[in-house]
């Protein structure tokens, strides 16, 4: 079973406040991959930059998590899952972020677990194994 971490995890680690080595080996060197939503928020924040400084850091610094990190896409069996999740938590007049609802079907559909530090989302989602880093 992947973790598929999510942008709040390699932010923290992109400014200095999560050393991801360290807590890699803590968990065990388990296997980790990006969901694909997650690789458009860090992409995205790459075209948020202030300066063109930050921006190049920021460039290199998903460039290269995009070049060794597997990037799981968002397909059907995790559209159904969205939809069945999403659908559920509608019904219980629950609210989750859209794309961190994303994320988590497309954890759920490939019997992954996700790694975050959102504690409001993701623990609200019905089946969705994950973990704070």
């Amino acid at each position: 079973m992947a973790t598929l971490i999510d942008a709040s995890v390699l932010i923290a680690a992109e400014r200095g406040a999560l050393e991801l080595r360290q807590v890699l080996r803590a968990e065990g060197d388990p296997e980790v991959a990006l969901a694909a939503v997650t690789a458009s928020e860090l992409l995205h924040g790459v075209h948020r930059a202030k300066t063109a400084a930050q921006r190049a850091r920021r460039e290199a610094f998903v460039e290269r998590l995009l070049e060794t990190l597997p990037v799981i896409p968002f397909d059907l069996p995790a559209a159904r899952t969205h939809a069945r999740v999403w659908a559920e938590l509608a019904r219980k007049g629950a609210l989750v972020g859209e794309r961190d609802l994303l994320i988590a079907a497309t954890a759920m559909a490939g019997g992954h677990n996700v790694a975050s530090r959102d504690e409001r989302s993701f623990p609200c989602i019905p089946g969705l194994s994950w973990r704070r880093w």
